[in-house]
């Protein structure tokens, strides 16, 4: 006879918990959480978090995923509360929002929540954020690469920003590359330069330059108010001891999580020490792209010879023109533009610049596999394929850039 006891099975450990008002608000988070972690999982309220935090069996979790909607706004004390607690006792924080205010968001990531996902959550949304969390931490930041260059106050840096009109145009790539460019331009003047990324959720710099991503940045995004030029030049790192950077923050944060006057702040700043300020906009306009626009002395728009690159560049110049900002700013440049060979391709340009009512001043080149092994391998193309077309055109822009400086500081 088989005892009872022995058919009975244990109950499979509490891995996690969804924290929230109402689990039934968020049935997709529902199917994703049995998805990831079968039974392993339960449900609390905010109220029976905090008494459940408090107890041993909460030392066996991995983490707690606080669900809310902007109905929950209202208890965003009770929530922060909630988000301490978890952090005391090393158990990490997923927020999943749907509809809450950046601010809301902004204050739950400041006090130690690792990860943010919207909701309605896209398709693998939660899979990914919960390996980030299982993710081993990064290590420290080397601190070779960590900036030492002391701020002084006394320069008025030359603003250029480069923002792509349509994904992988290589905007990316041609900011990283003309920032070093000009960071090796003048040996004897050694001209200082910063290359900021505000690209805040899909950002690639610190790929490109095999650099790490810092919570300083975070840091610092979440209070420029009370930034100086020490607090901002300890967020940054250097390549190379030439170029400077500020790198994406090291998780995806909501865009608006900045304002245009945080913007404004990091700008100041950033001239101030610096000669050049090349900026790697995401492709995406938001409520501070106009800051950067009127802060910029040239402001690079990248495109392909393509339809979406068109009618993009067509909407940007109509909203600029509506807002009545400084669209003459804008110089525009064609990536992977035609060989000198392909007359069809020139014709095809020519077109392409007279139905916009635009001038296409710099046609860059396709510089083929080595762009993207360089970009994988995280070294500047004048590191690793100094002879390659794309970079031989960056470099000659980024000189023409820099005579047209002095030759203006000097009639000045």
């Amino acid at each position: 006879m088989t005892s009872n006891a022995a058919l009975k099975q244990e109950p499979a450990p509490i891995r996690a918990c969804t924290v929230c008002r109402d689990v039934q608000n968020f049935d997709l988070l529902i199917e994703d959480m049995e998805t990831e972690l079968g039974e392993g999982w339960g449900d609390l309220s905010f109220d029976d978090a905090q008494v459940f935090l408090a107890q041993p069996d909460a030392r066996d979790l991995e983490f707690i995923a606080v669900a809310m909607d902007e109905d929950d706004e209202e208890e965003v004390g009770t929530i922060v509360d909630l988000i301490k607690a978890a952090v005391a006792r090393e158990i990490k924080v997923l927020v999943i929002a749907e509809e809450v205010s950046p601010m809301v968001l902004h204050q739950l990531l400041k006090l130690g929540a690792q990860e943010f996902v919207p909701y309605p959550l896209p398709e693998g949304a939660l899979h990914d954020a919960i390996e980030r969390l299982r993710a081993p931490q990064a290590p420290a930041a080397d601190p070779a690469n960590v900036a030492q260059i002391k701020p002084t106050g006394d320069c008025e840096g030359v603003v250029l920003p480069v923002q792509g009109l349509a994904g992988g145009v290589g905007s990316t790539t041609f900011a990283v590359n003309l920032a070093w460019e000009l960071a090796n331009i003048d040996p004897d003047g050694e001209p200082r330069v910063c290359l900021i990324d505000f690209d805040m959720q899909l950002g690639a710099v610190s790929t490109y330059l095999d650099l790490p991503r810092r919570e300083a940045v975070f840091e610092l995004l979440s209070d420029t108010e009370a930034m100086d030029s020490e607090s901002f030049m300890h967020a940054l790192l250097t390549y190379n001891d030439r170029l400077h950077v500020l790198t994406a923050p090291a998780e995806m944060i909501p865009m608006d999580l900045i304002t245009p006057e945080d913007v404004e702040r990091l700008l100041e700043v950033a001239r101030c020490n610096f000669d050049y300020v090349v900026i790697d906009m995401p492709s995406t306009v938001v409520q501070w792209t106009e800051t950067v626009l009127n802060a910029a002395h040239v402001y690079f728009a990248m495109m392909e010879l393509d339809m979406r690159s068109a009618q993009n560049a067509l909407r940007l110049i109509r909203a600029l023109k509506a807002e009545e900002l400084p669209f003459e700013k804008l110089r525009y440049l064609l990536n992977r533009a035609p060989k000198f060979t392909d007359l069809t391709g020139k014709s095809r340009v020519k077109r392409l610049a007279e139905s916009l009512d635009i001038s296409i001043e710099v046609q860059l080149p396709d510089g083929g596999k080595q762009i993207t092994q360089a970009n994988d391998q995280g070294t500047p193309l004048a590191e690793t394929a100094k002879k390659n077309p794309l970079r031989k055109e960056i470099a000659k822009l980024a000189a023409s850039a820099h005579e047209l400086n002095r030759a203006t500081v000097t009639a000045v």
